[in-house]
């Protein structure tokens, strides 16, 4: 379901008139039963937006949501990432994952961009190329885990979801970013003053980069909540795919391939379409409650409030000491448009209308 502006302002004057403030009387006025779950919470989110005065939209240009979605690795070894049992390769289950999400978003009007749609390689910098040529609104790349000792990867299990930073939260949140990276020999990992550093100290980028930590606690909220799939919190590290982009961006690990009963559950259509619905979900509440609740506080001054992250049930603390980390293994080497000043441009994903400023500020 989708409503044009002039439809909007339609039915905001029909509530004003008539006073159905009841969600499910407003749900029956525009016939929304009866449609997908998630394209009906994005209906009724429109109208809500629709009670917003009509001269509060003069001049917005409307334009789909875009996503950009990155299956992590791909091509031959040693770029084919993680492997479990029975020939299972990251590289599969990740684009198989993203490939769903691209049909459930483009279903509720999204745009969707894959940065690879075959079983190709493709250097980190092209990903985040592509992000960018593209003007994404956010970036999520998908992966899978894995560990290297027999014991590990018996017990260890669970999703975690990555954003930007130059401190890793522990000594194994940074192995898994120097594997990612390519190892420390094949492309040694970004210090504060390098690449990671000057993207955080660009003011253009700040607001992006605060955006990526409520990006990946929503999406490991989701994941959790959707793939029933234990929770090893949300966590920070400098990826570089991460750091090439202009973008809210989240790096999100769906699960161990490594671990026995996890990995046949990666392996299974079903699981991946559960793991697509909830990032699909996290998608939508990522518009709702970071693009739209901005536009609505601030106009076109957008501003976010960074939430208290946790891992594992604790407030996320300054990175430990070092402290060995249980090895991880088959992670490999994966070979970095402003608006213009004084418009407006309007987001859309399927029925929701998010006008955003687009002047001086990231998104």
């Amino acid at each position: 379901m989708r409503l044009a502006l002039g439809q909007a302002c339609d039915h905001a004057r029909l509530f004003h008139d008539t006073g159905q403030r009841d969600h499910r009387n407003i749900a029956e006025t525009l016939g929304t039963r009866g449609i997908l779950p998630g394209v009906r919470r994005l209906a009724y989110f429109t109208l809500l937006l629709a009670l917003i005065p009509a001269s509060a939209f003069a001049g917005v240009q409307s334009r789909s949501l875009t996503v950009v979605l990155d299956p992590g690795h791909g091509g031959a070894f040693p770029h084919d990432g993680a492997h479990g049992r029975g020939g299972l390769v990251e590289k599969d289950v990740a684009l198989a994952v993203a490939r769903k999400l691209k049909t459930i978003l483009e279903r509720s009007g999204a745009s969707v961009v894959l940065t690879r749609e075959a079983d190709v390689d493709m250097p980190l910098a092209q990903r985040a190329q592509i992000a960018n040529e593209a003007s994404g609104d956010l970036f999520l790349s998908i992966h899978c885990n894995s560990m290297e000792s027999s014991r590990d990867r018996l017990v260890t299990r669970g999703v975690e979801t990555y954003f930007l930073s130059p401190d890793p939260t522990d000594a194994e949140a940074r192995m898994l970013a120097e594997l990612e990276n390519g190892g420390p020999s094949a492309m040694p990992m970004p210090k504060k003053t390098d690449a990671v550093a000057g993207i955080l100290a660009d003011l253009a980028l700040t607001q992006a980069r605060n955006d990526s930590a409520v990006l990946a606690q929503i999406v490991q909220r989701n994941i959790v909540r959707g793939a029933g799939s234990p929770n090893r919190g949300v966590r920070q590290a400098p990826f570089l795919v991460l750091s090439g982009t202009k973008m809210p961006s989240a790096l999100v690990e769906i699960g161990f391939i490594s671990h026995p009963s996890e990995g046949l559950l990666l392996a299974n259509e079903q699981h991946q379409d559960r793991i697509a619905q909830a990032l699909a979900t996290a998608v939508e509440d990522f518009a709702e409650q970071v693009l739209a609740r901005r536009l609505l506080a601030h106009g076109d001054r957008p501003t976010v409030v960074l939430p208290e992250l946790t891992l594992d049930g604790k407030t996320t603390a300054k990175p430990a000491a070092d402290k060995q980390a249980p090895g991880r293994r088959g992670r490999s080497a994966q070979t970095t448009r402003p608006a213009s000043a004084g418009t407006t441009t309007s987001v859309i994903l399927g029925a929701l209308t998010l006008p955003v400023a687009a002047a001086g500020s990231a998104r």
